[in-house]
């Protein structure tokens, strides 16, 4: 699961990052609004955990204009301001969670853990075609049939179905999927994209992962 932390205290941004790495989470990490933004903006994140008081950019200002083009996306509001009128404000923005300074790691790790349970529920099953993938289970089927992937083919076929109709740029994928910046050689995509096309036994019909010539690739059933 990929969290973005936009958070521009070192403290607590130290805090955070460890603790949530040692429960297995992939953080990235924004210490200014503007940032901030572009990273919620343009990689998939599972759930933004967002301070109000930023650099830049409020907290509240990439909220709402996050939710313009995402819905989906949980958040978590990390904040000082505790008056109710503040939390309304924060919620109404398109937030689902609030918590405030100081908390427990604790009790974040839980709101997290609930944010993410009923994201799954929204989004338990995957279609591209014939293809049915379920995150939560980790299966992929293709019609009534099972097909078994490694653990970074399924992540990125995953990655690809939830951008459906998207192009998805090699560096995207690279950040996503591998959690590598942009230096990265991206030329693995190619060989995992090749290795998947085998694996689903795709026909002339089933142009399921179109490559874009010089950015990437994209899912999509036509």
């Amino acid at each position: 699961m990929h969290i973005l932390l936009v958070e521009d205290e070192p403290g607590i941004v130290n805090f955070l990052k460890q603790g949530l790495e040692e429960e297995s989470f992939t953080v990235s990490l924004a210490t200014d609004g503007p940032t901030g933004l572009q990273l919620a903006l343009t990689n998939q994140h599972d759930l933004i955990l967002l301070d109000w008081m930023l650099p830049g950019l409020s907290g509240l200002e990439i909220c709402t204009e996050f939710r313009t083009q995402n819905t989906e996306t949980p958040i978590i509001f990390l904040t000082a301001k505790d008056t109710t009128k503040e939390t309304i404000i924060g919620l109404q923005s398109g937030a689902n969670d609030y918590i405030k300074k100081p908390f427990h790691f604790d009790e974040l790790l839980e709101r997290i853990k609930v944010q993410l349970r009923s994201k799954s529920v929204l989004i338990s099953v995957l279609q591209l075609g014939s293809l049915s993938l379920n995150p939560e289970k980790r299966e992929l089927k293709k019609g009534e049939s099972i097909i078994n992937l490694t653990q970074k083919e399924f992540d990125l076929l995953a990655y690809l179905m939830q951008n459906k109709g998207k192009v998805c740029t090699r560096a995207a994928i690279i950040e996503n999927v591998w959690d590598i910046h942009f230096d990265y050689d991206t030329g693995v995509i190619d060989v995992f994209i090749n290795a998947l096309r085998k694996k689903l036994q795709l026909t002339e019909n089933e142009n399921y992962i179109t490559t874009v010539r010089g950015v990437g690739y994209m899912a999509n059933e036509a």
